[in-house]
Formats: C-alpha cells, sequence, structure tokens
C-alpha cells in the first residue's frame, strides 16, 4: 500500500511524518521508500527521506529541485525551467513501481501550484494513491483540515486517515481538543498523533489489508 502525504499547510511536518512512517515500514522488514517529487529552497525533505529509505540519494528520491524557496510554478518562473507534470507523473510512476511500499509526499498544501494549470491536487489525483493528511496542530487546524478533506473528497480520492502531528511541546487550548473534534466533524480515522520530538512511528495503522 503506498500512499500520498499532503499536509494542512507549509510546516505542518509532512517529511517528519513521511520519514518516520517509512522508517518503520522498513524496520518491518517492508522494502519501502519514500519519494519528493519536488523540492523548493533547500533540499533537506528529500535528504530526511532518503536517509530514512536505506540510504538512498537525494537524487534518487527527489527528481526536481529548485532553489527558490516559493511555490514550484513560481520558482519555476524565475529559473526558467518550468515543472513539466507528464515528466514528472512518470518519474513517480516509475519509482513506486520499483519498490513495495512508497511515501510519496507533496509540496506545501493540497492546491499549491506546480505549473501553469496544474497543481498539487491535480498531481495527486493523476496518481490516484490514498492520501493521508498530516495537520499541523495548532489555532487554525479546524478550517485547514476541513477546506482540505472537502477538497481532496471533491476529487474522488480515498482518504485513508489524518495524522495530528504536535508542532511544540506545549499545547494550548486549540492544539489539545483539535483531535477529537477533528475526528469528529471529517469522521476519518486518526491514524497516528505525532508528540513534538517523537522518532518513531506504530505501522500497523499503515500497513493496509
Amino acid at each position: 500500500m503506498s500512499y500520498f502525504v499532503t499536509g494542512t499547510d507549509t510546516g505542518a511536518g509532512k517529511t517528519r511524518f513521511s520519514s518516520l512512517l517509512v522508517a518503520a515500514l522498513r524496520a518491518e522488514g517492508i522494502d519501502a521508500a519514500g519519494f519528493k517529487p519536488v523540492c523548493c529552497g533547500d533540499r533537506d525533505d528529500a535528504v530526511q527521506l532518503a536517509a530514512a529509505s536505506g540510504g538512498l540519494e537525494p537524487e534518487q528520491v527527489n527528481p526536481v529541485w529548485l532553489k527558490a524557496a516559493v511555490a514550484p510554478l513560481v520558482a519555476g518562473m524565475l529559473e526558467n525551467r518550468p515543472v513539466d507534470p507528464i515528466a514528472l507523473l512518470m518519474a513517480t510512476r516509475d519509482f513506486i513501481a520499483s519498490h513495495a511500499e512508497v511515501v510519496v509526499e507533496g509540496v506545501g498544501g493540497w492546491r499549491v501550484p506546480l505549473a501553469e494549470g496544474y497543481d498539487m491536487a491535480d498531481f495527486a489525483t493523476d496518481l490516484g494513491l490514498p492520501v493521508i493528511v498530516v495537520v499541523g496542530n495548532r489555532l487554525g487546524a479546524l478550517n485547514h483540515t476541513l477546506l482540505t478533506v472537502d477538497a481532496i473528497r471533491a476529487r474522488g480520492l480515498e482518504i485513508a486517515g489524518l495524522v495530528i502531528n504536535h508542532l511544540a511541546d506545549e499545547l494550548d487550548t486549540a492544539a489539545i481538543t483539535n483531535k477529537g473534534i477533528i475526528e469528529q466533524l471529517t469522521g476519518l480515522p486518526i491514524l497516528a498523533e505525532i508528540i513534538h520530538g517523537q522518532d518513531f512511528l506504530e505501522v500497523e495503522p499503515f500497513l493496509g489489508s
């Protein structure tokens, strides 16, 4: 079972979760790897995923690296190197075919533009993988989660579940209550709750049937 991982916003914790999931799957003896189709700015996300994937090189898990720390559409314009959606899809599908399970991590949130007339939602729809939504647990997460879930459902994609990622050690009232309210309002399972600084993940909810 491969997954596409999106987040409620930039900084929600997609890479942290994706790396933990890949490492947990590999610890179970599964040929799992992470894939980051596009990086903008630094390449830290790809470096983390490559390390979790059994020591692959960043270039293997990240075919498109744009240096400007902006949306891929804008970075491609600035560098005169626009993202080619067809080539990106082909590279992603080839990588998925080469491993038993692949965790494909998106860029930013659900609707981040990749190229003219093509955004991350289009890319995820073309891949057709079950989607995991990483929720950055902070004030505003309810709104961001509901909007993201509605948008994914509108595409007809399966949502495997949600991951609640605590962004700080100290939790305010919103962070404490978000989990229960989000589960109630979306009707989706919480697959994992990641405490700030946690370096492991229970793998069972992600093994599929």
